[in-house]
């Protein structure tokens, strides 16, 4: 059916206006008068057509992002704890919620549900929005009765993941952007400001100092080779692009990114608050064991922890504990394996690892602030001596024949 935009008034004057989804325009008309509401036939049009036709530009449109799930699923949560049936609670929250894409999915998961599908299998239905974890975590909540809880847990476990996910792209954009800045300057200096120099250094006639020198020729290189870089750059960038989304390609990648010097600390250590978080919200909820460990693997963002999870997940399979697979991987540390080892061993392996995935993101902060810190001094570092050291050698023959004069 199609949708229509009207404008009425109501039988106390006042100018109302909304949309209506129904076969044809005169339905619209004729429902509107049911409801004691006399339609403008000038103003009902439908959606979609003419000048009211809603224009979407690829890039530019309204997306629908991480908070807005996490608000979704917090307000689900409390509407159903407070006993409200949930085709109710999903109309509702399409009816309020301030994103016109999340409102057009929530209003197809409430005609799915009215029309007899589960909540879950709904939900199944917009992968992109509602991923392995979120889907399994609801179904489970269904089968126990318990949704409203599972709800609550989906949207603190969002939260935190986001808090996570925020604090690796601080740190990082900070010294990239640094140096994006410095090595901009350097193109900029090697490539426009030294040739205007070198000219002028030809006019003295007398041979140049050894860093002049260098540096006039590596301007020279520049400008000749300039273009050649960049596709260089640009093709390097394409071609580990194209590897990294292959199975082989990322998975050296991410065994690289785990050997870097604090760097690969800090992914180590965002990895092992992940899985165990995931992992934890996952079996308190009552998901399988098996199913949240193949759940955890999907979503662990790093090949290498992918395959570790999913070698603990044969294990188990096979009668075997958690914790020995893992700390075969190498990717765990010790500490880790046998805090999960006592869980197992206790009864209380989502407890233990909610407390390791706390202790974790504590350390992802320190991680962050330890990185922060080095970085500053290495980019003042860099700046001095590159960008530095070709002002100077260009200001050497300046200085020399300035004591020549003298």
């Amino acid at each position: 059916m199609a949708v229509f935009r009207w404008q009425g008034v109501s039988a106390r004057g006042e100018v109302l206006a909304g949309e209506m989804e129904a076969p044809t325009r005169d339905a619209v008309l004729v429902r509107l008068r049911s409801q004691r509401i006399q339609p403008l036939p000038a103003k009902v049009k439908e959606k979609g057509t003419g000048f009211g036709r809603e224009i979407s530009i690829p890039g530019f449109g309204e997306s629908i992002k991480s908070r807005d799930i996490v608000i979704f699923t917090r307000q689900l949560a409390t509407m159903i704890d407070a006993g409200l049936p949930i085709v109710q609670c999903l109309d509702v929250l399409g009816a309020q919620s301030p994103n016109k894409k999340l409102r057009a999915v929530i209003k197809q998961i409430k005609d799915e549900v009215e029309a007899g599908s589960t909540f879950t299998d709904a939900l199944r239905k917009h992968p992109k929005l509602f991923d392995d974890l979120y889907v399994n975590m609801v179904a489970a909540g269904e089968v126990a009765g318990m949704l409203d809880t599972i709800l609550h847990r989906l949207a603190g476990y969002t939260e935190k993941a986001m808090k996570l996910k925020s604090k690796i792209k601080g740190a990082m954009i900070y010294p990239a952007t640094i140096v994006t800045v410095a090595v901009g300057v350097t193109a900029i200096l090697l490539v426009f400001v030294i040739p205007v120099f070198a000219e002028l250094f030809e006019s003295f006639g007398q041979s140049l100092p050894a860093p002049t020198q260098f540096t006039i020729n590596l301007s020279n290189f520049t400008v000749a080779y300039f273009k050649y870089m960049v596709g260089v750059v640009i093709a390097a960038a394409v071609v580990c692009r194209q590897l990294y989304r292959t199975e082989g390609g990322r998975l050296s990648f991410d065994h690289f990114f785990l050997q870097l010097p604090v760097f690969g600390d800090l992914v180590r250590k965002t990895a092992v608050a992940r899985f165990t978080r995931t992992l934890s919200t996952l079996l308190s909820s009552g998901v399988p064991i098996l199913e949240a460990l193949a759940i955890t693997a999907r979503t662990a963002g790093n090949k290498v922890v992918e395959r570790a999870v999913l070698a603990t997940r044969v294990s188990i399979s096979e009668g075997r504990t958690i914790a020995e697979p893992l700390g075969q991987s190498k990717v765990f540390p010790p500490m880790v394996c046998q805090m999960i080892a006592v869980g197992e061993a206790t009864g209380a392996l989502d407890s233990m690892l909610q407390k390791i995935a706390d202790f974790y993101e504590d350390e992802v902060d320190n991680a962050v602030a330890n990185l922060t810190a080095l970085m500053e001094p290495l980019v003042i570092l860099f700046l001095g001596v590159v960008v530095g050291g070709l002002v100077i050698s260009m200001y050497l023959p300046i200085f020399k024949l300035g004591s020549v004069m003298g």
